[in-house]
Order: C-alpha cells, then sequence, then structure tokens
C-alpha cells in the first residue's frame, strides 16, 4: 500500500511539471496573438494615417506645380508638405522623411514617417511585442503624384476652337468665342476664311445619350450637328451653368481646341492638340434670348462689345490656368493651354 501511494505522489508531482510547461508555451502563444492582434492593429492604423499624409502632401505640392513650376511651394523644401503631414496625424507625431521634386517628370514624391517621442525616427513603440523582446517596428509611407495637360478624356461641352483663339491669351482679357459669324478666325491659318468651318460650328460627336463628347487628341475627331444651335442632351449642363454662376462660383469648363481642319458640316474632321480652360460668364447658342440657351449676353461695362448679336453664336469669358483633380482624365504632356491634371500614380 506504502509502495502504490509512492508511486501516485511521484506521477502526481510529474504532471505537475507538465502543466507549468504547457501553462509556460500557452502564454507565450497568447502573447503573440496580443503581440498580432494589438500591435499589429495600431501599426496598420499607424500606416494608414502615414499614408493618407504622404498622400495629400504629394498631391497639394503637385498642384502648386501645375499651376507653376516657379512656386516657392513647389519645391523639396515645400512647407505645405510638412504642414499637411501634421494635419493628417496627431500633432508632432509625423514628419516628411523625404520630398522629391522632378519638374521635368512633372512628379512629386512623399514620404512620411512617425516621429514618437523616446524612439528613432520612422519607428513606432510596440506594446505586447516587448514581452517576445520586440521593442518596435520601422513603419512609413510613400506617395506619387503626377501632373500635366489633359489628353483624353470627357469634353462636358463638345464645342472645339481654334488654337488662334486660345494662344498667348492664358490668364488675358475676357473675349468672345466665337463659333459661327464670318472672322471668327479673320488672323487665323486655320479654318477657311476666317470661320470654324462652314456649315460645322466646331460641334464635336456627342456620346450615346450625353451632351458630351469623350476626346483623344492623339486621334482626330469628326464633326457633328451642322446646324448653329447647341447638340441635344445639352440644355441641362447650361442650366448648370448658370446655377454655379448666379450662386458666386466661377464656372471653369475644358473646351478642346484644334490646328486644323478639314471637311465641310457633319463631315468636317478636326485635329486636337489639348484642353483649354475657360471661365465662362455668359454665351448665346440660339436664335433666341431665354436661358439656359442665351444667358448673360447683353452690352455692359465688363462686356463692352463682347456680346453676341444677329447670328452670332459662341460663349463669352477668359482663358485660365486651371487645375483639376478629375482622375477620368488621361494625363499628357503639358500643351500651355493652361488645363492641368493632378492624379495620384503610386
Amino acid at each position: 500500500m506504502r509502495r502504490l501511494r509512492q508511486a501516485y505522489d511521484d506521477g502526481a508531482h510529474r504532471e505537475r511539471g507538465a502543466v507549468a510547461v504547457i501553462t509556460v508555451l500557452l502564454l507565450v502563444v497568447l502573447l503573440a496573438a496580443a503581440a498580432l492582434a494589438v500591435d499589429g492593429g495600431m501599426l496598420y492604423a499607424e500606416k494608414a494615417k502615414l499614408q493618407s499624409a504622404a498622400d495629400a502632401a504629394a498631391l497639394a505640392v503637385a498642384q502648386k506645380c501645375a499651376a507653376s513650376v516657379v512656386d516657392p511651394q513647389c519645391s523639396a523644401a515645400s512647407t505645405l508638405a510638412t504642414s499637411l503631414t501634421q494635419s493628417n496625424v496627431t500633432a508632432g507625431q509625423a514628419g516628411i522623411a523625404g520630398l522629391t521634386v522632378n519638374t521635368a517628370a512633372g512628379t512629386v514624391t512623399a514620404s512620411t514617417q512617425p516621429l514618437q517621442p523616446g524612439q528613432q525616427p520612422g519607428s513606432v513603440a510596440l506594446f505586447f511585442a516587448q514581452a517576445l523582446g520586440i521593442s518596435s517596428a520601422t513603419v512609413g509611407a510613400t506617395a506619387q503624384a503626377a501632373w500635366g495637360s489633359p489628353s483624353k478624356g470627357l469634353a462636358v461641352f463638345p464645342l472645339t476652337f481654334s488654337v488662334c483663339q486660345v494662344q498667348g491669351l492664358v490668364n488675358g482679357p475676357v473675349q468672345l468665342l466665337v463659333d459661327h459669324g464670318l472672322g471668327a478666325n479673320a488672323s487665323c491659318l486655320y479654318g477657311p476664311s476666317g470661320q470654324v468651318v462652314p456649315g460645322g460650328f466646331g460641334w464635336l460627336v456627342q456620346d450615346p445619350g450625353k451632351c458630351g463628347a469623350t476626346i483623344n487628341i492623339a486621334q482626330s475627331e469628326a464633326g457633328s450637328n451642322p446646324g448653329s444651335n447647341p447638340p441635344q442632351n445639352c440644355g441641362q449642363v447650361l442650366q448648370q451653368w448658370i446655377t454655379t454662376i448666379q450662386s458666386g462660383q466661377t464656372q471653369i469648363v475644358l473646351l478642346p481646341v484644334f490646328t486644323s481642319v478639314t471637311g465641310t458640316g457633319s463631315s468636317a474632321v478636326y485635329t486636337l492638340i489639348g484642353f483649354a480652360a475657360y471661365k465662362v460668364i455668359g454665351w448665346k447658342f440660339s436664335g433666341g434670348t431665354s436661358a439656359p440657351y442665351v444667358y448673360n449676353n447683353q452690352p455692359s461695362t465688363l462686356l463692352n462689345t463682347l456680346w453676341c448679336v444677329g447670328n452670332c453664336r459662341g460663349i463669352i469669358g477668359s482663358f485660365v490656368t486651371y487645375v483639376s483633380l478629375d482622375a477620368s482624365f488621361q494625363l499628357g504632356p503639358s500643351t500651355g493651354l493652361g488645363a492641368n491634371v493632378v492624379q495620384l500614380t503610386q
């Protein structure tokens, strides 16, 4: 009996040792799981904040460069990038690790890193992982934005004008762009007899069911609608312009620009070179006087003689430098026509 009790006590002692080992192993597994869940989640959130900061910095500096490459903020020393990085994270907890501006390629690359107290730049202190001998982890983010002239996309209003009416006039005075009537391009070598094209009036082939036309400057675009009035589906676009202008906002439209044209009427074919940004203040696209096809078309101190009378059809406004974040446009080389697009490329 005494031997049986001794054997039982020895076995129980050995089992207690095994439980201790299993407990330690389970604690390690639990710590690893906690480190993965808590520390991993924290690193993921930190990475997301740093990426938002890098995206914002790259886009903001690229917009400055698109407007003017001599802007002080279009440089590796941009304070705008630093400010936007700080606004996307807890103040003082992150900074710009690198900012590269390549004006020749039209790109801005921004890198961000965490700046936690007591940690090396780029390092984040961990909590549960410290029990496993891992005190910190390196994290960061990089974004690249590019700018350039739009080369392919939707011309919301499918009307093209001669390059003669654009060249040298970006950020210039208010002018009348005539798409019908003698003398529209009187001193221009593009287009017959100073007109856009007989019977064509500059209208392009629309996308099905839309006012606008998707164009690609790498290929010629066919003309359409030989009438002087605007094509179908454009009344709503013109009404939106009126609403925007009357609310005190600026109405910018990207107009396709052509350098040459062949054919007449609906058989006209335009050779396009890009989009020009035009600030619209008035127009006349019908023989009547009512909106939406006629708006702000009367003599005034501002317009003076810049208004359509009789058979005249056209838009009143001015060419401007304009930067858009519209991702629907395809980027191309700079055309100098004032319209620029900025997009994240990575």
